[in-house]
Formats: C-alpha cells, structure tokens, sequence
C-alpha cells in the first residue's frame, strides 16, 4: 500500500495524528524507532541545518527536495513534507507536486504566503490573494493525479488580516481541494476553539512550537478541540542543539568529554539505531567484509 493511502487512511481514524519534526534522515529514523506512525519534515529545521540560517525562504526547492529524498528513503512509515509556498505560481506547484509523488511522500504542506516566505511564528509575514492560493491548490490536486497524496492546505493570514480571513481562507482552500486545513498560528486556546467551530467539515492541523505564538497543548488536548493532526515541528532540533552546546562547552572547558557519557548514546546503540548489524548481514553475504 503506498505511503499516501496509509496516511489517508489514518486520517479517518478517532485517534490524532501525531507527526514528530525530523530535520535529517537520522531524526526521521529516531522518530520511527520511538513508534510515531507518520513522520514531518520541517523547514525551519533544514533551514537551519543545513545553511546554519533562519526560515526566510533562503532554502531553495532543489536542496528541499534532496534533503526529503533521503528521509523518505529511511522510514517505512508516511512523511509529511513542508514545501512551503510550492516555490512559486500555480506551475511550480505542479513540478513540487509530481517531484513529491515521485519520491514516495505522503503528504505535504502548501502555504499562502509571499515568496520568500517566514516561519509561521516569526512577525512580518505577507499573504498572497486567497483566491491565487485556491488556484494553486487546484493544480495541487490535479498534479498528483491517482496517487492519495495528502493535500495540506495553509494559510498564514490570521496574524496580518486577522482570524475571520484566516477561517475564511482555509474554507476556500478546503473548498478548492485540500484534505486538511491548517490555519497557522492562533494565539490562544480559545482561537484554536473557533477556527475548528468555523470549520467543521475538514480535518485540521495544529502546529505545536515550544516557545511559539501558539498555547504547548497535548495531542489529546487537541483531539477534544475537533484537531486530526498536529506537527511538534522543532522539538527535536531544539533537544539536539541544547546537548551538543552543552557537549561543546564540556569539551572546549574540561579538555575532555567523559563527563557528558552519561548524556550519550553508546557506540553500538548508535550502531543499532542506523542499522548497522543489517549491514554487516549483507557483507557477509556478499562476501563484502
């Protein structure tokens, strides 16, 4: 079954769907490994992974693309990819579209912003015309053609029009042929209550970031307020870069690293976690050691 009809498939389920942030293929095969049924992959984490830079729109599609590549070649379970804008008008979205079916992903996100865009969280952001974004949507719809690609319909509109566009853009966008509608951003519980009252006849996608504009609630708080999905887009990056600053810093002071053992993963728990003995089976076997 492919990945697409999987996570189609757990969308009519009662339980949310839970998607951990993997900015790399070694965080998406972490999340596997932890049990999470569907994974996503986030821009800002590849923003800042890969270019050591913010989620401006500075990451191009290309580098996108490669780095999705390689994740989806290192789960077994269903990626959920951020493509942003779809990197230009109605036609680029059909190219990001075809590239992601192509390469096996089961979802994606299509937001309504200018190009370049910003995080969903940082201030400053610019929508383009709702009725330009349905138009992209469409083609969205049309381009991945009998392939159930998720279709994940975003608008940035609440924090510079206010949340009575931003409900009236993601009807529109469900209208025009996304499976889920995500309204980025609310600022309270009480938001998040209204946008799932004003829009009840879609899934709805929440965005959980630690620090973020919007309220840390559990995926079960979600569940209750009418959410199918939720992303915790950056908690992995945030984890990661925490350690090795501290790792960094032991390092750089104490001239050594053993103190921060504790902290590690042991050789052959990285081992397993890669994949290691699988490959050793295969030296073996073709006689490759």
């Amino acid at each position: 079954m492919r990945a697409s009809t999987r996570l189609r498939r757990m969308l009519d389920e009662p339980e949310i769907v839970v998607l951990p942030g993997a900015y790399d293929a070694l965080t998406a095969r972490l999340a596997e490994q932890a049990g999470f049924r569907a994974v996503f992959t986030t821009g800002f984490g590849f923003a800042a992974t890969v270019l050591g830079m913010p989620d401006l729109g500075l990451l191009t599609m290309s580098e996108t693309m490669d780095r999705v590549r390689h994740i989806v070649h290192a789960l077994s379970v269903p990626l959920v990819a951020d493509m942003d804008t779809g990197y230009g008008n109605a036609l680029n979205v059909v190219r990001t579209v075809r590239e992601c079916v192509a390469l096996g992903v089961a979802g994606i996100i299509l937001e309504d912003q200018e190009w370049p865009k910003k995080c969903g969280h940082f201030e400053g952001k610019r929508v383009i015309p709702a009725e330009e974004q349905a138009t992209k949507l469409r083609a969205a719809v049309d381009a991945r053609g009998d392939d159930d690609l998720v279709i994940i319909g975003r608008t940035d509109a609440l924090q510079p029009l206010g949340l009575e566009e931003a409900v009236r853009r993601g009807r529109l966008y469900r209208e025009a042929g996304a499976d889920v509608v995500f309204v980025e951003a609310p600022r309270s519980v009480e938001e998040l209550r209204e946008v799932a009252r004003a829009i009840p006849d879609a899934p709805l996608f929440a965005n959980m970031i630690e620090g973020g504009k919007t309220p840390l609630l559990s995926s079960a708080e979600l569940r209750e307020l009418g959410y199918q999905m939720v992303v915790y887009p950056l908690s992995a990056l945030f984890s990661a870069a925490k350690a090795v600053e501290e790792t960094y810093r032991a390092l750089f002071q104490e001239k050594t690293t053993a103190a921060r053992q504790e902290a590690m993963v042991s050789l052959p728990q990285f081992e397993e976690i890669i994949g290691v003995p699988a490959w050793r089976e295969l030296e073996r076997r073709y006689g490759a050691e």
